[in-house]
């Protein structure tokens, strides 16, 4: 394993009856990529994001030409690169003709085999995560080698049934019991190479692994234990959290296919002196400030929204700033503009009008304004209030007690009816209780501070216990 340089991205390598893979996983996003080398030059590459650097540096490493790009769904959490594909590499897109995408492809209904040069592809239609996902089942002379399940079989679970409304979600849900039940009918030894895996928000649990075996799914997965389809639903749809609302409009995009990037597909930010910025601030332009947190805390533009640049930055930057919006980056020199436009790039986000010259050195230079917001340590909180800004489960299985709890991506909405009290906002870490403070002094609050830590460094500096339960 090594991580990918200029991405966050890292790969495994493993050989399954003598074939190359290579996993190519978005940390950020919690998505795995697949390479497979077909032995000829040639290789599939299965839903491939936008971002295609980790991609293409794989396939020259090993000396491939892309032959294949399989999608298994409509994906909603990332803009696919498989249209992009097959514009620069001539690659066939393999992908359901259920999708009805826009784009050339070869619609595959269910049971379809498709010949890479010695080795085969077999659709299998798997729905429930979206209505036409397909998992595609490699064989070799009729032998099952692996499964690419994308969004219907996982590592510990299956991926969420809700992402075409809440009137739908329990209809997903039935469809989804049915598809796991086929897949487990697969031979025990065969791989199951799954999309979504640990850190994606359509509901992947905790956990380092990301690849299985059929086998190791029957005998470990909580939901492949359960025999009743009525329960069956109960606990997936009970376990759904909240997903951010850009996965509403990049299903469609997908099915239209994603502008083709030129070459080189995106470059840097363009640079905005002081006077730029104020004029595009005067006519509803967001500043997103991407330093980290001890540097926004320190002195930021007002009303600018801190989302540190981090692996997970794609997925808060959906979440918290308006895709319609104007957007201006305010960075440190030594952060990667490029990765900056990727990372936005990769969920559709390409309304940037550039970056602040020079940074916050430029803009204190000027005379203009700026804002802080205390950092404070575990033992520093005193009489304020506490709003804990985590996920759900994060939050029930230990908080603070008396804490407040609005989870980050609400914290928008519910800002005009939080107390104006002295508060101390908290995450795990930092990052996210900083966006959310953003948020809040956007809304017109003050006297706002960052914890420094989470839960635990409460508890161990207090040597009182955390609270549990909602």
């Amino acid at each position: 394993m090594r991580v990918c340089e200029g991405c966050h991205a890292r790969r495994t390598q493993e050989a399954v009856m003598g074939i190359e893979l290579v996993a190519v996983v978005d940390e950020g996003l919690g998505n795995s990529c697949y390479l497979l080398d077909l032995g000829d030059g040639r290789a599939l590459v299965v839903d491939p994001p936008r971002d295609l650097r980790s991609v293409r540096a794989e396939a020259g490493r090993l000396r491939l030409r892309i032959g294949f790009a399989a999608e298994t769904h409509l994906h909603a959490d990332f803009l696919s690169g498989a249209a992009q594909l097959a514009h620069d590499d001539g690659a066939m897109v393999l992908a359901s003709a259920a999708g009805r995408r826009e784009f050339a492809h070869r619609g595959l209904v269910d049971g379809e085999e498709v010949d890479l040069g010695g080795l085969s592809l077999r659709a299998l239609a798997t729905p429930g995560h979206t209505e036409e996902h397909l998992s595609f089942l490699l064989t070799d002379g009729g032998t099952p080698l692996g499964v690419f399940t994308g969004g219907s079989l996982i590592v510990g679970s299956a991926a969420r049934t809700d992402l075409l409304g809440e009137d739908r979600a329990e209809e997903l849900a039935r469809a989804q019991y049915a598809s796991l039940r086929r897949l487990a009918a697969l031979p025990d030894d065969t791989a199951l190479w799954p999309t979504h895996g640990a850190g994606s928000f359509c509901s992947a649990p905790s956990g380092a692994q990301r690849t299985s075996t059929i086998g190791r799914e029957k005998a470990t997965n909580p939901l492949l234990g359960i025999e009743d389809e009525h329960r069956f639903v109960g606990e997936l749809l009970g376990s759904l959290g909240s997903y951010p609302p850009y996965f509403l409009r990049l299903g469609e995009i997908n099915r239209h296919g994603p502008a083709i990037l030129g070459t080189p597909a995106t470059g840097g930010l363009a640079p905005l002196p002081v006077s730029a910025v104020r004029r595009l601030r005067e006519r509803g332009a967001i500043v997103v400030d991407v330093r980290p947190v001890v540097d926004y805390t320190r002195a930021h533009i007002p009303a600018a929204v801190s989302i540190p640049l981090r692996s997970q930055f794609a997925t808060w930057l959906g979440w918290l700033v308006p895709a319609d919006a104007s957007l201006v980056v305010v960075r440190n020199g030594d952060q990667d503009a490029e990765e900056i436009v990727w990372q936005a790039a990769k969920i559709g986000y390409e309304r940037l009008a550039g970056e602040l010259a020079d940074g916050m050195n430029a803009w204190t230079a000027a005379g203009q304004p700026t804002a802080s917001t205390e950092l404070v340590t575990p033992d520093r909180i005193g009489e304020r209030h506490v709003l804990d800004v985590r996920q759900r489960p994060e939050f029930t299985g230990g908080h603070l007690p008396g804490a407040r709890h609005i989870e980050l991506g609400a914290v928008a909405a519910a800002a005009h009816r939080q107390p104006p009290t002295p508060t101390v906002v908290m995450c795990g870490h930092g990052e996210r209780a900083a966006g959310a403070a953003s948020l809040l002094e956007r809304a017109g609050h003050r006297d706002l501070a960052v914890l420094v830590g989470g839960p635990d460094d409460w508890a161990q500096a207090t040597g009182r216990d955390l609270a549990t339960g909602p």
